[in-house]
């Protein structure tokens, strides 16, 4: 489930839902363990990529089932109350949350001034990892949960980063696309290209959104 950019769903309104806060970290070695890890090079960071799982009893053929990487820039933007992602390296576009009540959100005008942001969704790439590095020194903000598709809101994390360096987040990590603490960030991403998608949709499966915080711990 991931929410086209273009998408003309309703979202229902906050006061008929549930609203989980997501605790905040700060991104270091230590606190992405198991997530990923940091980033301080993009060209010379390596995307991890998955052999294909085997059906079967039969093992894969040495060699096969690992997909291409694929780059482009990752863009992640605010238009008026809901923030916007284009992934360039796989085409595509996304809404990624919203400032304020969903279903009062609009991208013709800005009217919430918010350090948090609502998501309805997550999802993980079984077939890679993702490289995400920022291409200006600006706070980003990545929502993550350890791999495993029995899932609550309370799995997941949100981990603050300053800027100065990007993250490798792991094959089969649940995510969201960055959020930027400002209205924009341009990232360099590298992942694989096969680019399947695993997704919880947070509002059918626990009634509610993600608050997820925009600032430093």
């Amino acid at each position: 489930m991931t929410i086209d950019l273009d998408s003309t769903a309703f979202f229902p309104a906050l006061d008929t839902v549930r609203v989980f806060d997501v605790p905040l970290l700060r991104a270091t070695h230590e606190s992405l363990l198991g997530y990923g890890h940091p980033v301080f090079s993009y060209g010379d960071a390596d995307v991890e990529i998955v052999t294909w799982p085997a059906a079967g009893w039969r093992s894969i053929d040495e060699g096969t089932g690992r997909g291409a990487i694929t780059e482009g820039a990752f863009k992640v933007y605010r238009e008026g109350d809901i923030m916007l992602g284009e992934n360039h390296a796989v085409n595509g576009r996304y809404i990624t949350g919203w400032f304020g009540d969903p279903a009062q959100a609009t991208r013709t005008q800005q009217r919430v001034h918010s350090n948090a942001i609502l998501t309805a969704e997550a999802n993980y790439h079984p077939d890679s990892g993702q490289i995400f590095y920022p291409r200006e020194a600006k706070a980003f903000v990545a929502l993550l949960a350890l791999p495993g598709d029995d899932i609550t809101p309370q799995d997941f994390r949100a981990f603050y980063f300053d800027g100065s360096f990007g993250i490798h987040i792991n094959s089969g990590v649940w995510h969201q696309p960055l959020y930027p603490v400002d209205a924009m960030i341009t990232f360099d991403d590298k992942q694989g290209q096969v680019h399947a998608c695993v997704s919880c949709d947070f509002l059918r499966e626990f009634g509610g959104y993600l608050n997820v915080p925009l600032y430093a711990p």
